[in-house]
């Protein structure tokens, strides 16, 4: 199994190119979504720690951004109980797809957390900063001071471009995203097929 990671600024299209693999895709951002809905010892935990916020199951995304917001050191508090669990769903995800030529890890803060494996292959998403922006602008619960918040949290990214093997260009147009997937693909299998 090959493990390809995805990594690039916040709504510069991660998820999109990740799908574009046709393979297995672990998910974080989604991953972390049904925690809140579904996971009560998850909800039990936040609210342990953020009583003033968090009172009730499922966990209300936009009180999380208030305790965010009101204090710097909620976000890592937060992370730490998500982090663990993201750990265990992702190593679920590996094992039921041990037999999978690749995997896409789709993982905000892969290096971040130290989750990528030396042999894994590193993908980094270019996108210009005026296509992120209207990207994000789309979001449900876009909020400029939580962006903020999590960018403060993550490696530079230059840091991470120069990490990674591949760079894809992402126009935001889907041709251009299919061939440069199928380009690095290809590059891969051909090297381990020559290997």
């Amino acid at each position: 199994m090959i493990r390809i990671g995805i990594l690039g600024d916040i709504g510069s299209g991660k998820s999109y190119v990740a799908k574009n693999f046709g393979y297995p895709v672990f998910n974080a951002d989604k991953e972390v979504s049904k925690l809140y809905k579904k996971n009560r010892n998850v909800y039990h935990k936040i609210e342990k720690i953020l009583p003033e916020y968090i009172s009730e199951f499922p966990i209300d995304k936009i009180q999380l951004s208030k305790a965010i917001l009101a204090n710097n050191s909620n976000l890592q508090k937060i992370i730490k109980i998500i982090h663990k669990e993201i750990r265990k769903k992702l190593l679920s995800f590996l094992k039921k797809n041990k037999n999978k030529r690749f995997v896409i890890l789709d993982i905000p803060l892969l290096l971040e957390n130290k989750i990528n494996k030396k042999k894994d292959i590193l993908v980094y998403i270019d996108s210009r900063k005026v296509e992120i922006l209207k990207n994000l602008k789309k979001r449900k619960n876009y909020n400029s001071r939580i962006l903020s918040k999590f960018k403060k949290i993550q490696l530079p990214l230059a840091y991470k471009k120069k990490k990674s093997r591949f760079i894809i260009k992402n126009k935001f147009t889907k041709k251009s995203v299919k061939d440069d997937v199928r380009n690095i693909l290809n590059i891969i299998k051909n090297e381990r097929n020559n290997s």
